[in-house]
């Protein structure tokens, strides 16, 4: 029965207090408006305003149209920023890098699940290993870095994922295996077997032989997990691998696997510009991942 147009004719005829000023505005004819008025004067069965007043002045029932068109026109507004916003997000860029080799194995399938509904999202990957990440995720030459490590900048969000323990790999003739755990310096006199990452970043290093001032007595990388795997079994030396990574292995008995101390566990991030990181784009891509990695990772914890 009321229409849009009609709460904007009576908005703007309030504002501008004249029909020559509200035909102007809203590109009418005198004549469309005033056919367009008396139109919904009809409908609701009673006049809206009071004719030859300046400025116009309205009557009870204009009032209650005025009252409904503040209310519902900014709500209108907000909604179409809304859905603008929603198709540019459409039309966006998950430009990521990834700093874990071993992510691959769940962002795959992920990512071909999240495209089913965001097909029009550009997708593209630096590796993360050869420049620092997170400067370029600040810049814009990034959009997501996965990592588990995370340096506090206002500018960025991180967005967590699940939590994994990271376990030492052993053939299971290795000495090492016969124990039930594994000390900082079990691994001095060790070839420490890893993906070709600086050393500072990787989480074995950092957090489990750094803070016990041991260094490996080698170190051989491998390009992906199952050249690690097979150097290990092997015997060229020992690896530290997430949990879910080595589940599979373990399982068929290629490999054993030892806690590291206590259980060393680390968070997995989805880092993002803070700006950006309630876009739906970008909370869709969070959820497709939580959901695909919970429902096929083997020892992650949800968080």
């Amino acid at each position: 029965m009321i229409e849009v147009k009609h709460l904007r004719t009576l908005s703007v005829l309030r504002d501008t207090g004249s029909l020559t000023s509200t035909a102007t505005q809203l590109c009418l004819t005198q004549s469309a408006l005033s056919h367009q008025l008396k139109d919904l004067e009809v409908r609701i069965g009673s006049p809206l305003f009071l004719r030859k007043t300046r400025p116009v002045r309205f009557t009870a029932e204009g009032q209650v149209l005025l009252a409904l068109a503040d209310d519902v026109l900014p709500r209108l507004a907000r909604a179409e920023t809304d859905l603008a916003a929603l198709k540019e997000d459409a039309q966006g860029r998950l430009h990521m890098a990834i700093e874990c080799h071993s992510c691959f194995q769940w962002l795959m399938p992920a990512l071909k699940e999240y495209k089913v509904s965001w097909p029009l999202v550009t997708l593209d990957f630096s590796s993360g290993f050869g420049f620092e990440p997170l400067p370029a995720l600040a810049g814009g030459e990034l959009d997501v870095v996965i990592t588990s490590d995370i340096a506090q900048r206002s500018e960025i969000h991180y967005e967590a994922l699940f939590d994994f323990e990271m376990r030492l790999v052993l053939a299971d003739t290795h000495p090492l295996a016969n124990k039930k755990s594994i000390s900082p310096e079990d691994l001095a006199n060790e070839t420490l077997l890893t993906y070709p990452v600086q050393r500072q970043r990787m989480d074995v290093i950092k957090h489990f032989l750094q803070p016990a001032g041991i260094e490996p007595a080698q170190f051989k990388s491998a390009d992906n997990t199952l050249m690690l795997i097979q150097m290990v079994t092997a015997g060229l030396g020992v690896a530290a691998l997430p949990n879910w990574a080595i589940s599979e292995f373990s399982r068929q008995g290629l490999v054993v696997d030892r806690p590291l101390g206590k259980g060393l566990w680390r968070r997995l991030y989805a880092a993002v510009r803070s700006q950006e990181a309630s876009r739906p784009y970008l909370t869709a891509f969070f959820a497709t991942a939580r959901t695909q990695c919970h429902t096929h990772l083997i020892g992650i914890k949800k968080v």
